[in-house]
């Protein structure tokens, strides 16, 4: 490391060719992927943090991707069913914001986003052990273990996202790490009840044993992910040494009271969250009935329509983070995406328009305003208290 140091910072005082026999020349520079000021070294750590959370939103889904076996292999009904996210939920309540602040003064980021990394792990193998074992409170458990980690990590991932990024290149990094997430769960839907089948053809028969199985194969994208927060906990400290990151910080701490001292304008941007994503979230989770009962679709119609909203957002997360990044105004690519969200649920509830323009229109709308908002926390609170802040 000393020597990465030296060759990063130069040799000032060696210029000129090697010196006498046995004397060493100067120091060379670092290669680009290795120096964290130059553009490969970073965009590497930029995929890093992109798959940091892959597994998470791989497996979050997985009950949903895999609805009609679970509920037939464990013998369970829609209400016991449901409940797997509902444990998922619980300790979110309030994880997310000691998960933030555990970032921010107990674990730093490097070891939380390991920690929490872990218990995504852990979750999910006790869910599949669950299901292996035809034990579905033990199910249950896993969830819950699954949810203590699940949005922590995604605290942690936008904490380094900022630690990285910071500046004008943020909004498309987030809007990166928003695409990369709803692929997770594109492919999940897409690939889990193949895994299934696969499975189901390897035994011989269907069952909490096919199931499990299953499930456990997608814990494979969680061991990935873990793998990827080791990394980057590599590099990041690697990083700090090498542009000796630390003599620049203010020292300062936070602490629990700080929150009541956050800003007016960050608490408004907590509100835009929460209205926002209520309107969005819940409506996404009954629409495929929405869509059976106002429109007549299919099943598979409805389920199709359903899922356009992440659809969209996986390719243009990114494209309008990239907008943002060059035009700024940030706000106003808030105000804009709201406005067309309310515009589409216009249309959905009171006229029969084709609704594929409305669920076209909240795709575009909610990748719009992931990306313009969830930068704009770190252009109101200071670095020591991030954590917190994208916890809260």
């Amino acid at each position: 490391m000393a020597e990465e140091q030296r060759a990063l910072l130069g040799a000032e005082g060696g210029d000129g060719p090697a010196g006498p026999a046995g004397s060493p020349g100067p120091p060379r520079a670092l290669p680009a992927a290795c120096d964290p000021r130059r553009l490969p070294h970073r965009l590497l750590v930029l995929a890093l943090m992109c798959f940091l959370g892959f597994g998470s939103y791989f497996c979050y889904d997985n009950p949903a991707a895999l609805q009609t076996q679970v509920q037939r292999d464990m013998k369970v009904n829609t209400a016991q069913f449901m409940a797997l996210y509902a444990w998922y939920s619980w300790p979110n309540v309030v994880l997310c914001f000691f998960g933030g602040f555990l970032i921010d003064r107990v674990f730093g980021i490097r070891l939380g986003t390991v920690i929490f990394s872990i218990f995504v792990c852990a979750g999910q193998v006790v869910f599949a052990l669950g299901a292996l074992f035809n034990t579905f409170w033990l199910m249950e458990v896993g969830r819950f273990i699954f949810g203590i980690g699940g949005e922590s990590l995604a605290v942690a991932q936008n904490t380094y996202a900022v630690s990285w990024f910071k500046g004008k290149e943020l909004n498309l990094v987030f809007g990166l790490q928003l695409s990369m997430a709803r692929i997770g769960s594109t492919v999940n839907m897409n690939i889990m009840g193949w895994i299934y089948s696969r499975v189901q053809d390897l035994l011989g028969y269907t069952g909490p044993s096919t199931l499990g199985l299953a499930l456990l194969i997608g814990g494979v994208t969680c061991l990935f992910s873990l793998s990827c927060a080791l990394i980057l906990a590599y590099l990041d400290r690697r990083a700090e040494k090498l542009l000796c990151k630390e003599q620049g910080k203010t020292g300062e701490v936070i602490k629990l009271t700080d929150v009541k001292d956050f800003s007016l304008s960050l608490w408004l941007i907590f509100v835009i969250c929460v209205c926002y994503y209520a309107a969005v979230f819940p409506f996404i989770g009954l629409g495929k009935v929405f869509f059976i009962e106002k429109f007549r679709f299919s099943p598979q119609e409805a389920s199709a329509i359903n899922s356009i909203v992440y659809i969209i957002s996986a390719p243009m997360s990114p494209v309008f983070g990239l907008l943002v990044d060059k035009v700024g105004k940030n706000i106003i690519w808030v105000l804009c995406a709201v406005v067309t969200t309310l515009a589409s649920h216009i249309m959905l509830a009171f006229t029969f328009w084709n609704p594929w323009i409305a669920m076209c229109l909240l795709g575009v709308a909610y990748s719009l305003l992931a990306c313009a908002l969830w930068p704009m926390v770190a252009f109101v609170v200071p670095e020591h208290q991030l954590g917190t802040a994208y916890g809260l």
